[in-house]
């Protein structure tokens, strides 16, 4: 397949501080990956990186072989990135089906297909957004995502805080789009199995830099080497 995003040596961060060293790594179209590693290592950096939210210091971000860094924000969601960010950001004014869509652009991704997919959104269409619950909410940050018919999801802790019955939910979701091959996913996510078991290659990070890679599957087979570089029991 060919290459869809490739970071290369990339130093990063937010002002005079840096966060990221010298980071590389590669995605092909419809791949997928899970980026790991403990808390404050740079990984919501990394993605707020690819979507130029920081200081880029040094380094190359390419966009199926042409230079991100030289486009703003909202170019990169139109390029084909799309962004759920660990915050979520719903906007209180606006209802379930307004969050659609605002952001919708072209493509497969639908209103109608989105709640194919989150059948709970459809019933709650018109809810605003700090109606819903924070299963409902995180539901709707994808649903919006896939909205923009992104080539690359970036999902920030897509668990985080949610019960159960919710988790296994998206991961149903996340599982078939990964499955589908339409797009390629990044999986930054503190529960490392459930990313690993998601996802076809896995990064982990350390300090800022990239201290593992491997196949997703080798290293959910390696409890030892999981456990040494993200704390997993």
């Amino acid at each position: 397949m060919a290459e869809l995003l490739a970071v290369e040596g990339v130093t990063a961060g937010y002002g005079d501080g840096v966060v990221l060293e010298d980071v590389s790594l590669s995605l092909e179209e419809g791949d997928s990956l899970a980026l790991l590693g403990r808390n404050g290592m740079g990984k919501t950096t990394l993605l707020v990186t690819l979507m130029g939210l920081t200081r880029l210091r040094g380094g190359l971000l390419r966009w199926r072989g042409r230079d991100l860094a030289a486009l703003p924000t909202h170019r990169r969601s139109q390029a084909g990135l799309g962004w759920v960010p660990q915050e979520r950001f719903m906007f209180p004014s606006l209802t379930v089906e307004e969050h659609l869509t605002a952001v919708a652009r072209p493509g497969r991704w639908t209103v109608k297909k989105v709640y194919e997919i989150f059948p709970r959104l459809e019933e709650r269409r018109g809810n605003y957004g700090n109606q819903l619950s924070g299963g409902e909410q995180q539901m709707l940050a994808i649903a919006r995502a896939l909205m923009v018919n992104p080539s690359l999801l970036l999902l920030d802790e897509p668990m985080e805080g949610l019960a159960p019955i919710i988790v296994q939910e998206l991961m149903n979701v996340i599982r078939e789009l990964v499955a589908d091959g339409g797009m390629a996913v990044i999986v930054v996510e503190q529960h490392a199995k459930l990313a690993l078991a998601l996802t076809r290659q896995a990064v982990v990070l350390e300090r800022g830099r990239v201290v593992h890679r491997s196949a997703s599957e080798q290293l959910l087979a390696d409890p030892e080497t999981l456990h040494r570089l993200v704390s997993v029991s």
